[in-house]
C-alpha cells in the first residue's frame, strides 16, 4: 500500500515539484492549504493557522508530514509586523499540526521540514556545517524559531529531518527569475561586491532530496541543502548571462544603492553565505547537478 503524504505549503514552487514527483512515484499526496487545490489527484483539507482551525480528517492514514508553509521571505518589506508574520506563518502552522497529533489517533512516523540557509545568515568566507551556530539577527532568530518549532516533534516519538534549504534555482520563479530578467532585458548585473557566496540547488534535486530523506528511513537531525559548490553573487551572475547568451557591460549595483531600497531586507541579496554539505554526502545522497553551467543547462533546456 502506497503511503500517504501530507504536505504543508504545497501551492508553493517546491511543493508543486514535490507532489508532482511524489504522485508518480505512486505516493498518495494530500495538502494541508487556505483553500481547495484545483489538482484532482491531491486531496485539500483547510486551515486557518491565525484562528488555530485544521481539519482533523487530513492526518488519515498519513505516515509523512512534508512542512513547506511559511510567508515568503523577501515579498515586502521588513516591518516589525511583517517580521511577526514571516515567524508565525512557521512556527505556529507545525505547532497546530502537532497540537492536532496530541488529541487524535494518528499513523504520522516522520515530519520533513524546511528550514533555511539564513539560519547562519551574513557569515562571509566561512564554511559553514550543521553545527556552525547562527547569530542574533532577524534570519538566524527566524530559522532557529522555526527549527524549535519543528523539533516540538521530538515530544510525540517523531522522526524529525530539517533541511537548511540555499538558494533554489527554477527559472521560474525565486532568485534565478529575478537576476535573469534584467540579463535577458540587455541590463543585467552582479550585486554589491559581487563576492558573496551563494549556496545553491536546483530544484530537482531539492526535490530528489526531500523524497530522499522520505524512504530513507534512519535519517533524522537538520542536514544542509545546498550544492557541494557554492558560488559567489559575481559567478552566478556570469553563468546566467552566459547561459543566456547576453552581455554583461554594466558595473555591480551598489550596496548602498541596495540599502536604501530594501532597508534591512537587503541581507537577502548581500548576505553572505557558504554552507558545506558533506553531511547529506555522508549519508548517501548524490546530486544530479552539482556544477551551476550543468544546472542552468537543464533548467533552461
Amino acid at each position: 500500500m502506497a503511503k500517504r503524504i501530507l504536505i504543508t505549503g504545497g501551492s508553493g514552487n517546491v511543493g508543486k515539484a514535490l507532489s508532482t514527483s511524489l504522485l508518480k512515484k505512486g505516493y498518495e499526496v494530500c495538502h494541508l492549504s487556505r483553500s481547495v487545490g484545483k489538482n484532482p489527484d491531491i486531496s485539500t483539507f483547510i486551515w486557518n493557522i491565525d484562528a488555530g482551525i485544521i481539519d482533523e480528517r487530513c492526518m488519515e492514514g498519513v505516515d509523512t508530514i512534508i512542512h513547506l508553509a511559511g510567508a515568503g521571505i523577501a515579498d515586502s518589506n521588513w516591518t516589525d509586523k511583517r517580521k511577526a508574520e514571516i515567524i508565525k506563518s512557521r512556527t505556529d502552522s507545525i505547532a497546530l499540526v502537532y497540537s492536532l497529533l496530541k488529541r487524535i489517533p494518528h499513523t504520522v512516523k516522520t515530519v520533513i521540514s524546511a528550514s533555511a540557509s539564513g539560519f547562519y545568515s551574513n557569515r562571509g568566507n566561512e564554511l559553514l556545517t550543521e553545527n556552525s551556530p547562527p547569530i542574533n539577527d532577524f534570519m538566524s532568530n527566524c530559522c532557529a524559531l522555526w527549527e524549535q518549532a519543528v523539533d516540538m516533534g521530538n515530544d510525540l516519538d517523531l522522526r524529525i529531518v530539517k533541511f537548511r534549504t540555499g538558494v533554489v534555482l527554477d527559472k521560474d520563479s525565486g532568485a534565478l527569475q529575478k537576476i535573469a530578467q534584467p540579463i535577458k532585458l540587455g541590463v543585467g548585473a552582479a550585486l554589491g561586491t559581487g563576492k558573496q557566496w551563494i549556496s545553491w540547488i536546483a530544484l530537482s534535486d531539492v526535490v530528489k532530496m526531500y523524497e530522499f530523506a522520505l524512504e530513507k528511513e534512519n535519517l533524522q537531525g537538520v542536514f544542509n541543502m545546498s550544492t557541494p559548490n557554492p558560488i559567489t553573487n559575481q559567478q552566478l551572475t556570469n553563468a546566467i548571462a552566459k547561459q543566456l547568451r547576453k552581455p554583461l557591460w554594466l558595473p555591480n549595483v551598489p550596496a548602498f544603492a541596495l540599502n536604501l531600497i530594501l532597508g534591512e531586507m537587503s541581507l537577502v541579496v548581500l548576505g553572505s553565505t557558504k554552507m558545506d554539505v558533506s553531511k547529506i554526502k555522508d549519508a548517501g545522497f548524490q546530486f544530479a547537478y552539482a556544477d551551476i553551467q550543468q544546472a542552468l543547462k537543464n533548467i533552461y533546456g
